[in-house]
C-alpha cells in the first residue's frame, strides 16, 4: 500500500539575495529531508557566496532578475514538483511540519487551496508576542498571510491563478489575493521569522510603514511606486 507522502512530489522555493548569514541553517532543515524532492534558490545576483553555500548544500541555484516577485516566480518556472512551498531565508520551520504539511496534502480538496504557516518572531520581547497576535488576527478576519509565512501550494492551483507577479513589492499580497478566502488556511505548524529588521527600526515604525505600503497598494499605488517611496 502506498503512503501519503509517496504522493507528495515537494519543491521548496526560496528567493536570496545576499542571504549567506541565514540560507545555511533553512538549508541544513531542507536538503536531504525525505519529504522535500528538491530545493531551488532563485538568487537576485548575492555578491556574498549565497549561491555557492546553497550548491553546496545540495540546493540547485537559478538566477533572476532581482526583486523577490521575479525570483519567486523563476522559482517556480525551474522547479518540478506537483508541490511548491515559497519560504524566505531567514524563516525557521519548527519540529512537526512535515507532518503538517502531510495531512494538508491529503485533506479532501487540498490541491485547490493553499496553506500557510503560523507566524513567531525569534525575539523575546513584548513587542513581538503583540505583532504575533496581530499577524493571526489579519490572517483570520482579512485573510492576508504575508511572504514570511510560507505558502503551500498544489502546482495546479499556482499555474491556474497565474502564480507571483514579476512586482518589486507586494507579490505575496498579490497572489493571496488572487486565491481569495476561500482558498486559503493554516498548515497547522510554526515557521519562525527573523525579528532583526522589527530590532533595528522599532516594531511600531516598521508595523507602521508595512501598514501604508498596504494601504497603497490598496488604494492602487503600483509596487513599483510604492517600492520607490519606501525603499
Amino acid at each position: 500500500m502506498r503512503t501519503i507522502q509517496e504522493h507528495i512530489c515537494l519543491s521548496v522555493i526560496v528567493p536570496t539575495l545576499n542571504e549567506a548569514s541565514n540560507l545555511p541553517d533553512l538549508l541544513a532543515r531542507l536538503c536531504g529531508n525525505e519529504l522535500v524532492y528538491d530545493v531551488v534558490v532563485a538568487d537576485g545576483g548575492s555578491r556574498d557566496g549565497t549561491a555557492a553555500q546553497a550548491e553546496k548544500a545540495g540546493a540547485r541555484v537559478v538566477e533572476a532578475p532581482r526583486g523577490r516577485g521575479s525570483q519567486l516566480r523563476r522559482g517556480a518556472e525551474a522547479a518540478p514538483g506537483d508541490w511548491l512551498l515559497f519560504l524566505h531565508a531567514d524563516c525557521r520551520l519548527a519540529a512537526g511540519w512535515e507532518d503538517a504539511v502531510r495531512a494538508f496534502v491529503a485533506t479532501p480538496g487540498a490541491a485547490d487551496r493553499a496553506g500557510y504557516f503560523t507566524l513567531a518572531l525569534d525575539d523575546d520581547r513584548p513587542a513581538a508576542r503583540r505583532l504575533e497576535r496581530l499577524v493571526a488576527w489579519r490572517c483570520r478576519a482579512l485573510a492576508l498571510p504575508y511572504g514570511d509565512q510560507g505558502l503551500l501550494i498544489s502546482r495546479l492551483l499556482y499555474d491556474s491563478v497565474g502564480g507571483y507577479a514579476a512586482i518589486p513589492l507586494m507579490e505575496d499580497v498579490d497572489l493571496v489575493r488572487r486565491l481569495g478566502r476561500a482558498r486559503l488556511g493554516p498548515i497547522g505548524a510554526t515557521i519562525t521569522a527573523s525579528a532583526v529588521r522589527y530590532r533595528r527600526d522599532g516594531y511600531w515604525r516598521r508595523s507602521r510603514r508595512n501598514l501604508v505600503c498596504l494601504a497603497l497598494y490598496f488604494l492602487g499605488v503600483s509596487p513599483a511606486r510604492i517600492a520607490r517611496l519606501y525603499g
